[in-house]
């Protein structure tokens, strides 16, 4: 994929950058309906978009930390640490006009798998209460020995970067709003 190319999601509903080589893991295996996941092609570096039900039980940070949690039950995480939640700028993002809160957050999940240590996440969640949404964007960065190798004979894609998911979150453009259902 060409590195500033805007990539359709949900059938044309939305859009985002991409980062150099995303892999869409649907062409690989059934991916649900609610979500687009990319994986890189070398290292085990994945970037999901999910569409979920509005949670307006939890506002601010604790919307944050609650899908992190939430999450982490899904993937049977066997601890999550949360490192640091901030407000993001709705100015920044192409979502601007219809996102009314944004958080990121990133934090450290065990995941039980054969001797994995602890993934490293970082979490965009985007509130879009008119359309009873939250968009919850995950960067997944698996520990530097976890990663296939990188050795300096091959011509691989380096590894993703927090500016990658950055330009994704920051580029998540909405084209049409009936993916949301009848309004």
């Amino acid at each position: 994929m060409e590195p500033t190319r805007d990539c359709p999601l949900f059938g044309g509903a939305f859009s985002a950058i991409l980062p150099m080589g995303a892999i869409d893991v649907s062409d690989l295996r059934p991916v649900p309906d609610n979500q687009e996941v990319f994986c890189h092609p070398v290292t085990d570096q994945s970037l999901i978009v999910e569409l979920l039900e509005l949670q307006a039980h939890v506002r601010g940070e604790a919307a944050a930390r609650y899908h992190f949690e939430d999450v982490g039950g899904v993937q049977g995480a066997r601890a999550v640490h949360v490192e640091s939640v901030q407000p993001l700028s709705l100015e920044n993002l192409a979502l601007r006009g219809r996102c009314q809160e944004a958080w990121v957050l990133s934090g450290k999940q065990q995941i039980a798998k054969e001797n994995q240590q602890d993934v490293t996440l970082h979490q965009a969640l985007l509130r879009l209460p008119q359309y009873q949404t939250d968009l919850l964007l995950t960067f997944n960065q698996p520990p530097p020995d976890n990663r296939s190798s990188l050795g300096p004979e091959n011509l691989s894609p380096a590894p993703w970067s927090l500016g990658d998911f950055e330009q994704l979150v920051t580029s998540l453009t909405l084209h049409d709003p009936n993916i949301f259902g009848p309004q």
